[in-house]
């Protein structure tokens, strides 16, 4: 069976990371982190998706064998999205990321005034075992987080070398803070919402 592609990230895809449509039925162009609910998870313009996407430069030369630069796999994703779907689409056919609950965790997160933490204005779905790191606490070492759930999430850089990492469901607000790679996590606010 020829392999399928997300026709918005380029990501191979496999039946447990599809996306859904607006009635829950899987969506077979599209993966989760990208399309949920009918919608796009994201915003983003064709460049914008190349950023964002360069940040996995690392997993792809491990599943490709090659040794790219960030920017190298930038060249690479310009000349490929391209000819994916949704980069074929006219904007106003695109639909659009508009899920509620995204607008209302972005101003929770903001609400809680984290110090050093830079107003949130996106969230992108991504899978658990992306995000769920180990924290220490009360000398045990745990994980918070279902690695095969998807979360609302993002990263955002604290100008120290360190960054906040931000996973919300319906159910709780996590953000944590921590080095490259997702060295020496530290729990910063994990809350249940409402």
């Amino acid at each position: 069976m020829e392999q399928q592609f997300c026709q918005s990230c380029g990501m191979p895809l496999t039946p447990e990371i599809l996306g859904t449509n607006a009635d829950g039925s899987r969506n077979e162009e599209y993966c989760i982190y990208c399309y949920k609910d009918g919608a796009f998870t994201g915003d983003f313009t064709m460049e914008e998706m190349v950023e964002f996407c360069a940040q996995f430069v690392e997993e792809y030369n491990k599943n490709t064998g090659q040794n790219l630069s960030r920017e190298e796999y930038k060249g690479v994703l310009r000349q490929y999205y391209p000819n994916l779907k949704r980069w074929q689409l006219p904007a106003n056919q695109l639909p659009h990321a508009t899920s509620p609950i995204k607008q209302q965790l972005i101003d929770e997160v903001n609400a809680l005034g984290i110090k050093g933490m830079p107003h949130i204005d996106n969230l992108f779905v991504l899978q658990g075992s992306f995000v769920n790191m180990e924290y220490t606490i009360n000398g045990n070492k745990v994980k918070l987080l279902d690695d095969n759930a998807t979360y609302w999430g993002n990263q955002v850089e604290k100008g120290d070398g360190r960054c906040f990492g931000i996973a919300c469901d319906e159910h709780y607000i996590l953000v944590s803070e921590y080095g490259k790679d997702g060295a020496d996590a530290e729990l910063v606010v994990f809350k249940r919402r409402g």
